[in-house]
């Protein structure tokens, strides 16, 4: 095995570190100044118009709210291995969404906490934010399921045969789960997969998907506001489930952190293009929705990587 000296370590850490980092702030500002369906005249006319200390505060505190609930999930969690403080725990999530930044789906983030923890405990901690990012998941698509139900009943979308195609579709998978459930690839089964989430305790299990909720609650209830704030004047239940489908959809799609905002504005042009909702706006929205929720985290969790310590790693 070969053997690295410890300042060609020190070296390679540094550097992969301010690649991260800057690589991140590249594709932030790629994706900002080369937009051209942004239009900043229009926004800047409109934000003038409605501009409010107290509004701008208020979107403000739900992307605090929303990544909180986050960083509470994620320590709530890890107390399965060891407890951990809210700072150490915001510490975690940031800097490995910031790691996540560029892979798919933000695979890289299950590395990225790794790091923080013993190699001994690298897979339970991957395990871990499988069940952190899985419940999420789960409450996006149950939402979901529903909000694009309503609104096919309302636009007729899609037809009521393929409505019950895609529930017979639903119920095929379910039984194939469970009656696959003992078959071992590798010697890996959906059984043993139950059986370590089972050794989870429920009280861990409950709070983390009560926190799921209170942030899946924040961030669609932001997107709303934000629509509010664009002048678009529609029922809330009408908004609301429109929302809860846009992000169905586009969790559904195979994507990278930092095109996070193309992929969920693509989808949201198609459904509120349905309502009349001006395409502008829509790209507006999603945009700053990317803004608040992941480029100010990034740019913060990029302090906690040009920071972390390779005697973190044990």
């Amino acid at each position: 095995m070969i053997s690295i000296p410890h300042k060609t370590k020190q070296f390679l850490v540094l550097l992969t570190k301010v690649l991260i980092v800057a690589a991140a702030f590249y594709f932030i500002y790629n994706q900002l100044a080369n937009n051209d369906k942004l239009d900043w005249q229009k926004f800047i006319v409109l934000f003038r118009k409605n501009q409010s200390v107290l509004g701008i505060g208020f979107i403000l505190l739900l992307s605090v709210l929303n990544r909180y609930f986050e960083i509470l999930k994620w320590q709530n969690l890890v107390q399965h291995i060891h407890k951990i403080t809210v700072s150490e725990s915001t510490k975690q999530v940031l800097a490995a969404l910031t790691a996540g930044l560029f892979t798919p789906n933000g695979v890289g983030e299950y590395a990225g906490k790794a790091l923080f923890f013993n190699k001994s405990e690298t897979k339970k901690v991957i395990f871990l934010n499988l069940i952190c990012n899985g419940i999420q998941m789960v409450l996006t698509v149950v939402f979901g399921i529903f909000g694009l139900l309503y609104f096919n009943t309302l636009y007729h979308v899609i037809t009521a045969k393929t409505v019950l195609i895609l529930f017979g579709a639903c119920f095929l998978l379910s039984g194939i789960f469970f009656f696959s459930k003992k078959i071992n690839i590798k010697g890996y089964s959906i059984e043993k997969l139950i059986h370590k989430i089972n050794e989870i305790p429920k009280s861990i299990h409950q709070r983390n998907i009560l926190l799921g909720v209170c942030r899946y609650l924040v961030f669609s209830h932001q997107y709303y506001f934000l629509f509010l704030a664009f002048d678009v004047d529609l029922p809330y239940l009408t908004l609301i489930t429109t929302i809860s489908s846009v992000y169905f959809l586009a969790s559904s799609l195979p994507t990278f952190q930092f095109l996070d905002f193309a992929v969920k504005g693509s989808v949201a042009i198609y459904f509120f293009g349905i309502l009349g909702v001006n395409e502008w706006i829509v790209i507006f929205i999603s945009t700053l929705m990317w803004f608040l929720n992941v480029v100010i985290p990034v740019v913060i969790g990029s302090y906690y990587v040009l920071n972390f310590k390779t005697k973190e790693i044990v």
